[in-house]
């Protein structure tokens, strides 16, 4: 016969109300083992969800643009029906099966006090011996402490503090015998309103409703999730932490020289080599000397949380928007590995195949526009992490080869630069630090020879 499963959300890590963004079957489809059903989007990427089995669609549970969470259903699947194996016809078994067991009333006579179990035990036995003949005793709850402070209100109060979210514990009760009153809870809300409205450096204003379709012809196209989300991070990120951009060059000539011969060998590997293969393996060395470079402030801003690992994001350019894979250990691995890693990371990043786990860690990102152009830009940094390194596209330049004096011989000869960009906190990293980062970078990435240093 055959069987009808119910698909479900899988395990999505920390996320809830995913959006449903497209669905990919419909009632009467056949799929096979690994075909894709539904597309889902949460904060920070989409993602397709398999079909665990080969079947037809019985059912679509869900609709374009639902929310659905871990544990939701997606649709019903009739699996497909396998050959049915016909029993053993040598040695039929004669034996009547056993009959299902019943329960039967207790006929031992009942306990003497001196025998009679605690009666924690005896619920329990009850409890796992499920229905049962005869009246049941009524369960006793378990004994937790009593709280030692009682805070007085009304249920009407309570209603309301729970509704604005007071916690009644921390609002100051002006009734009789420190009853809490509405008035109380009010005028808690106001006072942390006034005190959080007065840590903000500066009122910060919407901007001004402008009806552009006054001066011509308009179009509002809705934004994705992914960049809705992003400009939320973002615009927290630049508002709480003090933004500085330190700019600096690398001569790369060497490495680049470097990086060509390795073509073939990386070809055979299926592999294209690019210079932010080198740039990743370079800052997990500089981020072992500059450990600040991979903290966060802790909650309160009064200490770091420093890493003892190396988990860089590397910010991947998609149609729906950017997203930032993170790529694990890399002080561990080759440039090699980290190159097909990387692959791996962003197609599937292109393709809305990133689960939520390949873009959670990262203790630094990366973000290059070495594919695109430009000289130098200044990112924002990914909090609550503390720093970020942009690079800008190579460039061929003169550079002088004599000393600092001109009269000491010398001339110019063509070499090839890479832009830095290292925005940072201000608040953990200091500017002569950051100049001191780009610099040792700058060093690691002149010569090939200074990674295995």
């Amino acid at each position: 016969m055959a069987k009808v499963i119910e698909i479900r959300v899988p395990d999505i890590g920390d996320f809830e109300d995913v959006e449903v963004v497209e669905i990919l079957v419909a009632k009467g489809d056949a799929v096979a083992l690994e075909d894709s059903l539904v597309s889902i989007e949460s904060d920070k990427a989409t993602m397709e969800i398999p079909a665990p089995a080969a079947g037809i669609v019985q059912a679509v549970h869900v609709g374009l643009g639902d929310a659905v969470s871990e544990g939701s259903p997606l649709l019903s699947l009739l699996l497909q029906e396998k050959p049915a194996v016909a029993p053993p016809t040598d040695t039929p078994n004669t034996q009547p099966p056993p009959p299902p067991t019943q329960a039967t009333p207790n006929t031992q006579p009942p306990p003497t006090p001196t025998e009679a179990t605690p009666m924690s035990a005896k619920q329990q036995a009850i409890a796992a011996a499920g229905p049962t003949v005869g009246p049941r005793l009524p369960p006793v709850a378990p004994s937790r402490p009593m709280p030692s402070v009682t805070h007085h209100a009304s249920p009407l109060v309570r209603g309301i503090a729970h509704e604005l979210g007071v916690d009644l514990a921390q609002a100051k009760g002006s009734g009789r015998h420190g009853r809490i009153l509405e008035e109380d809870v009010k005028a808690h809300v106001r006072d942390r309103m006034q005190a959080e409205r007065a840590s903000l450096p500066m009122p910060i204003r919407d901007a001004p409703d402008v009806d552009f379709s006054s001066f011509g012809r308009v179009e509002e196209v809705p934004l994705g999730r992914l960049r809705r989300t992003a400009a939320r991070n973002l615009s927290r990120s630049w508002l709480t932490a003090p933004h500085v951009t330190q700019h600096d060059e690398a001569d790369v000539t060497e490495l680049e020289s470097f990086r060509r011969q390795c073509r073939a060998a990386a070809a055979e590997r299926g592999l294209k080599l690019s210079p932010l293969h080198f740039v990743l393996k370079a800052v997990a060395v500089v981020l072992r000397d500059f450990p600040d470079f991979r903290s966060s402030l802790a909650p309160g801003g009064e200490s770091l949380i420093v890493k003892h690992y190396v988990h860089l994001g590397v910010a991947v350019d998609t149609e729906h928007g950017l997203v930032v894979p993170v790529v694990r250990d890399v002080d561990h691995k080759g440039v090699y590995e980290l190159a097909a890693e990387l692959a791996e990371l962003a197609e599937r990043a292109r393709s809305r195949k990133l689960m939520p786990t390949d873009m959670q860690g990262a203790c630094f990102t990366i973000s290059s526009l070495g594919g695109i152009g430009g000289t130098s830009f200044t990112p924002i940094v990914n909090t609550p992490e503390v720093a970020i390194l942009g690079l800008s596209k190579l460039d061929v330049r003169p550079r002088w080869t004599g000393g600092p004096d001109i009269d000491s011989g010398g001339g110019f000869e063509p070499r090839v630069i890479l832009p830095l960009s290292l925005s940072y906190d201000h608040r953990v990293i200091d500017g002569a630090v950051a100049a001191r980062f780009t610099a040792r970078l700058a060093r690691l990435l002149s010569h090939p020879a200074n990674l295995l240093l």
